[in-house]
């Protein structure tokens, strides 16, 4: 299940205003700058739950170019360890929105797949030390195989390590988010949160509000260490701003995201850095194979992937490179106690 502060982002990317600051503000591609909002249409990813296991943090946009559509595809990584496999993740997701755009006759009038801008948002606090490329992955082939090699990068926004001057100079909602997450001030917060008062004076459209109110209360959600979710429901619809923001500055102080923001997030990273890099890299390697098997196989029956939840990481490291050529499951897993496509479940 998706976290809160996970749920409080997906809701922010569900308005394009804030899909096209992301990318106009936080990334090096202008060609979206003078896109008008009326040209972004968001699109249900659910094509990808038919191969895989379901992603609720995908966030899919395409956008009119002309007569043509960009895709953007962003996959949301909050408050996560860095993803090893992030390029051959993202080629694989790519792969099967072509697919669905294939199976649903939306291609151009020549028939030529779209192209697509991947975006990888992350806000975790280790350093990301993925490789962006999967070449980066990929074992050195022979000169003679070179060319034939799968090619895939992504771009990068690493939250954590935005240029702070370069965010107190941005008037922009998202940069005014990012500062409140970041922040280690009471100054900084203050000002964020004065800012944030002019900005709900000005009457954004009421989804907007709702989706910034969701993320406010899911990033206090996840300081004070609660598991609830903070759904849209939940928040009060006309309720006084003035009063709200107020409170949830207090709210702030409180839980120490200023005196004590530096202390907490060095505590908790020295508390679960060994525990949760290991968990995190192991169903990371069981994300990947399962979604290998799914693309050769079919269905995985149920006797495999109840040894992919008890592998070991070594297993699953010799599982991922064997199913490259494995020719079926029991190449993979061997003759005695691999299931075959044929066992019932």
């Amino acid at each position: 299940m998706p976290a809160p502060h996970d749920l409080g982002y997906r809701s922010l990317f569900a308005h394009p205003e804030l899909v096209r600051e992301l990318i106009t503000d936080f990334t090096s591609f202008k060609l979206l700058d003078e896109v008008a909002l009326s040209a972004f249409e968001r699109v249900n990813p659910a094509y990808v739950s038919e191969h895989l296991s379901a992603r609720q943090d995908d966030i899919v946009w395409r956008v009119r170019l002309g007569d043509e559509f960009l895709y953007v595809y962003i996959l949301l990584e909050c408050q996560s360890g860095v993803d090893r496999w992030m390029a051959l993740r993202m080629q694989t997701y790519i792969g099967l929105l072509y697919q669905d755009l294939v199976k649903r006759h939306e291609l151009s009038p020549g028939l030529l797949l779209p192209p697509v801008l991947p975006l990888v948002f992350y806000n975790g606090l280790p350093r990301w030390s993925a490789s962006m490329e999967l070449a980066g992955l990929l074992m050195q082939a022979p000169a003679e195989l070179a060319a034939f090699q799968p090619s895939q990068r992504y771009v990068l926004i690493d939250q954590q390590r935005l240029d702070k001057a370069a965010l107190e100079a941005n008037a922009g909602l998202l940069a005014l988010l990012f500062r409140l997450e970041l922040s280690a001030g009471p100054d900084v917060s203050q000002n964020v949160f004065a800012a944030l008062t002019t900005w709900f004076n000005g009457a954004p459209q009421a989804s907007l509000r709702r989706s910034v109110q969701v993320w406010i209360n899911a990033l206090l959600a996840r300081g004070a260490g609660k598991d609830e979710l903070f759904m849209v429901e939940n928040v009060e619809e006309g309720a006084d701003m003035g009063g709200k923001l107020a409170t949830w500055a207090r709210e702030f102080e409180e839980l120490g995201f200023q005196k004590g923001c530096a202390q907490g997030k060095a505590e908790g990273k020295a508390e679960g850095k060994a525990e949760g890099k290991a968990e995190g890299e192991i169903a990371a390697l069981r994300d990947v194979l399962e979604s290998l098997l799914r693309i050769k196989f079919g269905d995985v029956p149920e006797l495999a992937e109840k040894r992919i939840d008890q592998a070991t990481q070594a297993e699953l490291h010799r599982w991922i490179e064997h199913s490259v050529n494995a020719p079926s499951l029991p190449a993979i897993f061997g003759d005695d106690a691999a299931p075959t496509q044929g066992q019932p479940g």
